[in-house]
C-alpha cells in the first residue's frame, strides 16, 4: 500500500515519500531515478546543486510515466550566484520541464539578509505557472516569521533535518510550523540507522520492525535515495506499517537519550580540544621564555 498523500495550504496534495537524487553521482542518476520511478515512486527530490538534475530529468523520461503522475521538486541553491529566475529556468530546461511541482530556497543564508524580497521572487515564480507550490528548506522559527512578515502566499512546506535524534530540538520549529500549516518534510531520517548504528534508538526500532516482521528501515523514513530495487520496494511497503502511539513515544524517548548523550560528548570534546589548545599555549610561552 503506498504512502498518503499530505494536504499543503494552497490545495495541492504532497506525495508522502520521495526519492531523492542527493550525492548521486551523475553517471548512475538517470539509472538510479528511473528504477526509483519504475518501483512506485511517484516523488522525486533534487537541487541545482546537486549537478544531476539533467540525469534526473532523463530518468524520469525514461520510466515513461506521464508527466502529470510524478511530483518532482528542485530547490534554488545560488550556484554560481544566480538569481532566483535565472536558476529556476536553468533547472526546468536541465531537467526538461515545463514546470516543477515545488521549488525550494534551499537554505535561508542564500537570501543574504533578504528573506522577504527573495520569496516575492518565488511568488513571482508560482504566478507565472513555472512553479505549482513554493516552500523553503533549513529554515529556523525566526526565518520562517520573517517571511511570513509580507509573503502574500505561504511556504508549504518546509523541507528539514528530521530523525528521532533531532526531534527534541526541532519541536519548537514543528509546533510553529503546524500553527502556520506548514508541512514538515524531512529529510536524512535513515541517520540513527545509517551514520550512528548502536545508539538508544536501535533497541525500540528493532523490537517494531521484529515485531511487523519487517527491516528497520522500513520504521523510519520519508526522503530517501538507494541503488537498491529491493530496499527501495522495502521503503514503499513501510507505508503498510501503522505504528501505535507508546512507539512512537518509545523511539522519541529513545531520540531524546541519543541526543542528550550527544551533547554531553560535544561538551566533553570541547572541554578537551580547550584543555589542549591551553597547553599547547603554555608549552609555547615555555619555550619563547627559553
Amino acid at each position: 500500500m503506498p504512502f498518503d498523500n499530505f494536504k499543503l495550504n494552497d490545495g495541492r496534495s504532497i506525495p508522502g515519500i520521495g526519492f531523492g537524487t542527493w550525492k548521486i553521482a551523475r553517471d548512475v542518476c538517470g539509472a538510479q531515478t528511473q528504477q526509483a520511478v519504475e518501483v512506485g515512486f511517484d516523488h522525486v527530490d533534487t537541487a541545482q546543486v546537486y549537478a544531476n538534475e539533467e540525469e534526473a530529468g532523463q530518468g524520469l523520461r525514461d520510466s515513461g510515466l506521464k508527466r502529470e503522475k510524478v511530483w518532482v521538486t528542485t530547490k534554488w541553491s545560488g550556484v554560481g550566484d544566480k538569481g532566483v529566475r535565472e536558476s529556476c529556468l536553468e533547472s526546468l530546461q536541465k531537467l526538461g520541464l515545463d514546470y516543477v511541482d515545488l521549488y525550494l530556497i534551499h537554505s535561508p543564508r542564500l537570501c543574504k539578509g533578504d528573506i522577504e524580497g527573495t520569496w516575492a521572487q518565488f511568488e513571482l515564480l508560482k504566478k507565472e505557472g513555472l512553479v505549482k507550490s513554493i516552500g523553503v528548506s533549513n529554515f529556523s522559527v525566526d526565518d520562517l516569521k520573517t517571511l511570513l512578515k509580507t509573503a502574500k502566499i505561504k511556504p508549504v512546506v518546509n523541507q528539514i533535518l528530521l530523525h528521532p535524534y533531532v526531534v527534541t530540538q526541532q519541536t519548537p520549529l514543528l509546533e510553529y510550523m503546524q500553527e502556520n500549516d506548514i508541512v514538515p518534510e524531512g529529510y536524512s531520517s535513515l541517520i540513527p540507522l545509517t551514520s550512528k548504528p548502536g545508539g538508544p534508538v536501535d533497541k525500540p526500532v528493532k523490537e517494531i520492525a521484529d515485531k511487523y516482521k519487517v527491516a528497520p528501515e522500513q520504521v523510519a523514513i520519508i526522503v530517501t535515495t538507494s541503488s537498491n530495487k529491493d530496499r527501495l520496494e522495502r521503503y514503499l511497503a513501510a507505508g503498510d506499517i501503522h505504528l501505535t502511539e507508546a512507539q512512537v513515544e518509545a523511539i522519541d524517548k529513545a531520540g531524546a537519550k541519543g541526543e542528550r548523550d550527544d551533547k554531553r560528548k560535544k561538551k566533553a570534546m570541547d572541554v578537551a580540544r580547550y584543555g589542549l589548545l591551553a597547553g599547547l599555549g603554555v608549552w609555547a610561552g615555555f619555550k619563547l621564555v627559553l
